[in-house]
Parts: C-alpha cells; sequence; structure tokens
C-alpha cells in the first residue's frame, strides 16, 4: 500500500487553516483592486525560451521543465515547455503579445502559483502562491508610480494586522553609477550585485571575502563605505559623498527623493518605510528601484514583499519600450511563516454559520426549504443528510464550528416551526418557517 504524503516543498492545509490562508489572500485582493488593479492569470507553463531569456541569478536553476510522456526518451537539447517560476516574465511576454489591446500604463495584479526547484526546508516551498502588481509603461513610465506601489504596500500590510513592519528602497542606479566610478566592468558587477543581495544572511566579514575575489581592497572599502551610510541619521543626504561626476548615480538619487518627496503627500507614517543601500534584489531585470519589506518584531522571516523597476525585461519579445515596476507578496511562505509564530487568528466559524440536522429523512423537503430561504438572503449553510443521532450531529455542527444549529421534527412540522439552537450562548428557541431569515439576522 502507497503510503499517503504530499511532494516536499508543497503546502496542504486543513480546513480551519485555509479559511485562514483565504482570508488573507482575499484582504490582498481588495487592497489591489481598491487601487484601480485589473485582474489576469496566464498559464502555468510557458514555452522554456520565454522563462530562460533573463531570469538571472539563481532562478535559472531551480526552473521546473515540464515533458509529456509521449516525448519521454527523445533526444532533445532542451524541453519546449517549462512552469513559471514567477509571474512578472510570463506578465512581459503578455503585455508583448497583446500590446494593441491594451491601454498603457497596463495596471494589473495576479494571484497564481509558481514553481521553483528550491531545496525543501521549512518556510522554502516548491510551489507557491504570489500576490503580484506590476504597471507597465510605453516608452516611459513616471517614478510616481514606484511610489505608489510603496504606498499600496503600506495598504496591504496595515489591512493584514500582523504588526509593524518597514518598507526599504534602494535604487540599483546608485550601485551601477558607483560601480562604473570604481572602474567595475558589467559582468563582476553582476557577481557583486549577488553576493550583496546575501548581506544580511550571511554578515558583512563574509560578503567582504567574497568581494575581493574580483575586486582591491579599495574597491572593497569603497563600497561598504556607501552601504554603511544605513547607519547615518539622514542616509539620503550622504549620497552625495560617492560617484560625484556619475549620471547614472545622480539620476538614482533624484529618483528617491522624487519618491520621498511623493510619500509624503501619502501622509504615510513616516517610521514605516526607509532608505536602504544594502537592498539589492537578486534577480538581474531589476534596473533603479528596488524593495523589500519586512516585519520589524520578526526579522528571522526575511522578505515579506519584494519588488521594483525593470526598464529592459520585454524587449526580448517586443521591440517596443515598455518599462515597468512590480511587487510580489509570497503569500504560501508568508503564511507559513506567520503562523509558526502564532500570528494567524482563525476563524470563529467554518464557511457555513448554519447546520441543519436531520432528524428524519421524511422532513428532507422541509429541510431543503429552509437552505433555499437561508441562501436566498445569504446566509451561510448546509444540510446534514444523514439521520444520525442527534448527539453525533451536535458534536460535529461544534466541530465545524456554525454557530447556529436547526432543527425540524414532528412537532416542528405540524407547528410550521424551527427549533433554533444558538451554539454559542446556549440558547434555544422556537422560531416559525417565515421568520427563520430574520431571526438569524440580528445574530449574523
Amino acid at each position: 500500500m502507497i503510503k499517503p504524503s504530499t511532494v516536499p516543498g508543497t503546502m496542504e492545509l486543513l480546513p480551519a487553516q485555509q479559511l485562514a490562508f483565504d482570508k488573507m489572500i482575499d484582504t490582498i485582493k481588495k487592497c489591489y483592486q481598491n487601487s484601480g488593479y485589473t485582474p489576469l492569470e496566464t498559464p502555468l507553463m510557458e514555452k522554456s525560451e520565454i522563462l530562460l531569456t533573463k531570469s538571472g541569478g539563481e532562478t535559472e536553476k531551480q526552473i521546473y521543465f515540464a515533458v509529456p510522456t509521449g516525448s519521454l526518451g527523445e533526444t532533445e537539447q532542451l524541453p519546449k515547455y517549462a512552469l513559471r517560476f514567477d509571474l512578472t516574465v510570463p506578465l512581459a511576454r503578455f503585455v508583448a503579445q497583446h500590446e494593441n489591446d491594451l491601454s498603457f500604463p497596463f495596471k494589473r495584479y495576479q494571484i497564481q502559483r509558481v514553481y521553483r526547484g528550491e531545496s525543501a526546508q521549512k518556510g522554502r516551498y516548491r510551489e507557491f502562491y504570489q500576490c503580484d502588481v506590476d504597471i507597465i509603461g510605453k516608452d516611459n513610465l513616471s517614478i510616481a508610480y514606484d511610489a505608489e506601489l510603496i504606498a499600496l504596500i503600506y495598504r496591504v500590510f496595515t489591512a493584514l494586522q500582523i504588526g509593524k513592519f518597514t518598507i526599504q528602497i534602494n535604487s540599483r542606479k546608485l550601485f551601477k553609477g558607483l560601480f562604473q566610478s570604481l572602474d567595475i566592468d558589467e559582468e563582476t558587477t553582476k557577481l557583486v550585485m549577488r553576493e550583496i543581495d546575501k548581506l544580511e544572511k550571511i554578515g558583512e566579514e563574509k560578503v567582504k571575502t567574497s568581494l575581493q575575489t574580483w575586486l582591491s581592497s579599495e574597491q572593497t572599502e569603497k563600497i561598504f563605505a556607501f552601504l554603511n551610510i544605513k547607519n547615518s541619521t539622514n542616509p539620503l543626504q550622504e549620497l552625495e559623498k560617492f560617484a560625484p561626476n556619475n549620471q547614472i548615480f545622480a539620476e538614482g538619487k533624484q529618483e528617491l527623493e522624487k519618491i520621498w518627496e511623493i510619500l509624503k503627500y501619502y501622509e504615510l507614517k513616516s517610521d514605516f518605510f526607509q532608505f536602504n543601500p544594502c537592498i539589492a534584489r537578486g534577480l538581474d531585470y531589476y534596473t533603479s528601484t528596488v524593495i523589500e519589506t519586512s516585519l520589524d518584531e520578526h526579522p528571522q522571516i526575511g522578505s515579506i514583499c519584494s519588488g521594483g523597476r525593470y526598464e529592459n525585461l520585454a524587449t526580448h519579445y517586443t521591440k517596443s519600450s515598455l518599462p515597468g515596476v512590480g511587487i510580489s507578496i509570497g503569500a504560501t511562505r508568508l503564511f507559513y511563516q506567520l503562523d509558526a509564530l502564532g500570528l494567524i487568528n482563525y476563524p470563529e466559524n467554518s464557511s457555513a454559520s448554519v447546520m441543519i440536522a436531520c432528524l428524519d429523512e421524511k422532513y428532507l423537503a422541509e429541510y431543503i426549504q429552509i437552505n433555499k430561504i437561508l441562501l436566498e438572503n445569504n446566509i451561510s449553510n448546509f444540510v446534514y443528510w444523514q439521520a444520525d443521532k442527534l448527539k453525533k450531529q451536535f458534536k460535529f455542527a461544534d466541530k465545524s464550528k456554525v454557530k447556529f444549529l436547526l432543527m425540524i421534527g414532528e412537532e416542528e412540522q405540524k407547528n410550521e416551526e424551527i427549533t433554533v439552537k444558538n451554539l454559542e450562548t446556549g440558547e434555544q428557541n422556537n422560531v416559525k418557517f417565515g421568520e427563520i431569515a430574520k431571526y438569524l439576522l440580528n445574530y449574523l
């Protein structure tokens, strides 16, 4: 007999957990919709050539390829299809493919599963939900959209009520300009950026040691002088000291100053966001603003929302210039981490508020009649269809965490009444058929 088990790196929830997870997703979705983003879904599989164009970092090594059984054993250098590893690359393909049918700037949200060949470990998943929002422009895209997304992150995590958080913001233009001023070539820049992205995980000394594989001690020290302005009172002002004659560095500085100016208009609490020159983001397609969000009281969780601006992602699929900026919440990992910390509030009742007990199958017509009346009044309910002992039905109702148990037997049918048991208070009343919806709505 095969032992039932899930694939390592996948999450399967019990009903109460699933209700809490769905509530989290619904909260995120509502915030996205209220900010004017329209929904989008793309296929689970993409052509391999699409996903491999601009993945960058370690992601390219984590792609799952999809091979139909009829193709097994065939000699093929690369499978034609692969499972998406994020939602941004499929978005770029979608926008390029449907460019003439869309209005720009195109604002969309997308909440779907993605797949990565991660090493199976607690909190790291191979199959997980991402909750993305992106804005794609045509030819240009105002830096104000970067600020809009930061304000949206603030609204989402305020609505989720999971504690104090900090949105950390940087610009990769600062890195690019600084590295140019230090005569560091583009290939070395990519290697250095990936090491800097590990800074909080492995610490300053290990990153310094890694950097000296490619850089001189002087270059390394200047880079860390830049990174360490994070600890100053006003790090944005400290930028004046670095790469004074580099145009790209100056552009990054000006964009960050503009973002800060716009954020003031949103009147957000300023201690919820900060400039952090150490934020790099591992994926190569980010070109300017980069964003990471963390919970202040639980830094061990790591980033709970990240993203940034990408100017050139869609150029692999179209000649048009389609710059974009987006953020992503890894909902599966976030839920797992919050649940482990006891920060998930499980619903007090099941998805239904009312259970209709089955005292005798000869009253099925009445049970269905009540079921229909309640549904027409948007009262969630279900019928327990087996005429088990009432004690067993009470036990099931209690385990299902419904608020009310409705019973119809011989006396109730004769009097056209329903016996209503409030399972939270223990109160029990008889209610006329025609008044049952009104009665329950007073409590629900």
